[in-house]
């Protein structure tokens, strides 16, 4: 299976200029062959990169609310026309994509952390909402649900995927797990430091293949007109990237990309997820379903 792991920076809270990178995207993996193309968490329209820099529990601070609703205003409508041109191009391009983006709620006040599973043939099969959004981004936000907490199959391989620390997650590994996923996508705002160890780990411990992947972002990428752009310091780099993929030996593919733009590819043989379960199978030979199970609530929740 041949993997496109798209390491880029969005047009930062431009929901149309970002979809317009993720087509770019889609057919630049297309002719390079790739089964599997991947993006960031929320790549569309970009990760919340002011939360940790200034006050954003502020109460009614008015640059503060600006900034949240800005941030709904660019958010994605995953049946909508606009996000309806990415399946259309995942459909001529004949490949998977997961596509991180920022979901608004049914409530239209709240937006969900969500990881977006396309198939060529059958479109949007799967809407995975982040569990538990990571600290400071619960001001952003909501509570997921388990329902996407399933894998799909492409090309005769079963694909999962999780959103940025959900990866830390035990009973979400192994939900991902008992799947029978082969192929893991870790979808991160980007940054060596957040996806070397457990990226092996998780290949490791699952013996499957993970392609981390994440994006780039810099202080010149933020908009002059956004509410907060004065509190967020010139020259400073929010994330580095840091692509890469881990076999299931746990043992690096491709080691982590640092400040490089483009396309991570990767060709994996699946073959070897089963020689490596030859010793170790985490859902399987090597379980106690007797003694230890996990029940996964797979319920969709309509509003936050």
């Amino acid at each position: 299976m041949r993997i496109a792991a798209v390491q880029a920076t969005p047009t930062f809270l431009n929901r149309e200029g970002s979809i317009e990178i993720v087509l770019n995207r889609i057919s630049e993996a297309a002719a390079g062959g790739a089964d599997l193309v991947a993006f960031p968490e929320v790549f569309v329209p970009g990760y919340p990169i002011w939360l940790d820099r200034t006050n954003a529990a502020a109460w009614e601070d008015a640059n503060q609310q600006a900034a949240y609703s800005l941030y709904l205003e660019q958010s994605v409508e995953v049946y909508g026309p606009e996000f309806a041109t990415v399946v259309e191009a995942v459909r001529q391009a004949g490949l998977f994509a997961y596509v991180g983006v920022v979901e608004r709620a049914a409530s239209i006040g709240s937006a969900y952390c969500s990881l977006v599973a396309i198939d060529p043939s059958e479109g949007i099969v799967g809407i995975h909402r982040k569990l538990k959004p990571t600290f400071a981004e619960r001001l952003v936000w909501a509570d997921g649900d388990g329902a996407g907490l399933v894998a799909h199959e492409h090309c005769g391989v079963r694909l999962t995927g999780l959103n940025c620390w959900e990866n830390w997650m035990p009973l979400a590994r192994a939900a991902m797990y008992e799947s029978g996923s082969q192929v893991h996508v870790a979808a991160w705002p980007g940054s060596v430091g957040l996806t070397e160890d457990i990226t092996r780990f998780v290949a490791r411990e699952g013996r499957l293949f993970v392609v981390s992947v994440g994006a780039i972002y810099r202080s010149e990428h933020v908009p002059d007109d956004f509410p907060l752009r004065n509190a967020l310091p010139e020259g400073e780099r929010y994330h580095n990237g840091g692509t890469c993929v881990a076999g299931p030996d746990g043992e690096w593919v491709i080691e982590p990309v640092r400040n490089e733009e483009g396309i991570v590819w990767a060709d994996l043989d699946i073959g070897e997820v089963a020689k490596q379960r030859q010793n170790f199978d985490p859902a399987g030979h090597y379980s106690r379903p007797d003694v230890l199970h996990l029940e996964v609530n797979r319920s969709r929740l309509t509003s936050p």
